[in-house]
């Protein structure tokens, strides 16, 4: 029974020390590139092949009119500039979390897979917000499965910096680690999509009748919050830093007033 128990703990140690092995960081954003380009020809190629017009209807129906044909597929073509950006964006945040980490693992390596896997679902939710008809039950459905994607596409890199986090000293850049401004700013970046993801998929739960416009609102309020975010957390800092400021001078200030104080008026 000690043998046994000897082995199946050496057996845990190969295990938990196989996940911590150094893995190649340049072979992981290749491939991370890799895929996301080819996600984001997948979405091309699907808007072009079954959104194009044909130039018989734009006679027939739109009497000759380009821009009255493309007007009818107005929601496929802002499903495929929503999902386009989704993958942009994530993309860019991905690039954002590499940059700042010095030696992946494989434990990390095997977190970037299983975001990549949803990563390559987002065509697939495209092709399902723009088959079916609007304001329907297969729609809802479609979009909450959309949200479901981009958020575990999502928490995935959220995973990734924190396993990042748990080795700071060895898999992140000084100015990344705890307390620091990027650190900040780059666990509020990978907490806005799982958060908005979310929060999308329950206000569609609750409120179905308007679920189109608040996912393709999700989708436009995004890249704008990315921009506001840094400004957001800047400010934040700038705050915190002041009461800090603040509090070190208070203290200062009656450690200066307790050292002018007489002995006697001291112990009064």
């Amino acid at each position: 029974g000690q043998r046994v128990e000897e082995e199946e703990h050496h057996s845990l140690e190969t295990f938990t020390f196989y996940l911590s092995e150094p893995l190649s960081k340049e072979r992981v954003e290749a491939f991370s590139d890799g895929v996301y380009a080819i996600v984001a020809t997948l979405l091309i190629l699907d808007i072009c092949e079954d959104n194009v017009p044909d130039p018989k209807e734009v006679e027939e129906k739109f009497s000759g009119s380009l821009l009255e044909a493309l007007s009818e597929y107005g929601p496929n073509y802002l499903a495929y500039f929503g999902s386009f950006v989704t993958i942009g964006l994530l993309w860019f945040v991905h690039h954002s979390l590499f940059l700042y980490v010095t030696k992946a693992t494989r434990l990390m390596g095997l977190l970037n897979i299983l975001s990549l896997a949803f990563i390559g679902g987002l065509p697939l939710a495209y092709q399902l917000t723009s088959e079916f008809a609007e304001k329907s039950h297969n729609e809802i459905e479609a979009i909450q499965v959309s949200c479901v994607i981009t958020f575990f596409a999502s928490i995935f890199q959220f995973a990734i910096w924190t396993t990042a986090l748990l080795h700071e000293q060895e898999t992140l850049h000084p100015f990344a680690r705890y307390g620091g401004k990027e650190h900040t700013f780059m666990f509020a970046r990978l907490a806005l999509y799982p958060c908005v993801s979310l929060g999308t998929f329950f206000l569609t739960c609750l409120l179905s009748e308007f679920s189109t416009a608040i996912f393709h609102l999700m989708q436009i309020i995004i890249p704008f919050a990315f921009l506001a975010l840094r400004i957001f957390v800047r400010i934040c800092l700038t705050v915190i830093k002041a009461l800090m400021f603040l509090c070190r001078r208070k203290v200062v200030l009656l450690e200066e007033e307790e050292a002018c104080l007489s002995p006697t008026e001291s112990l009064s």
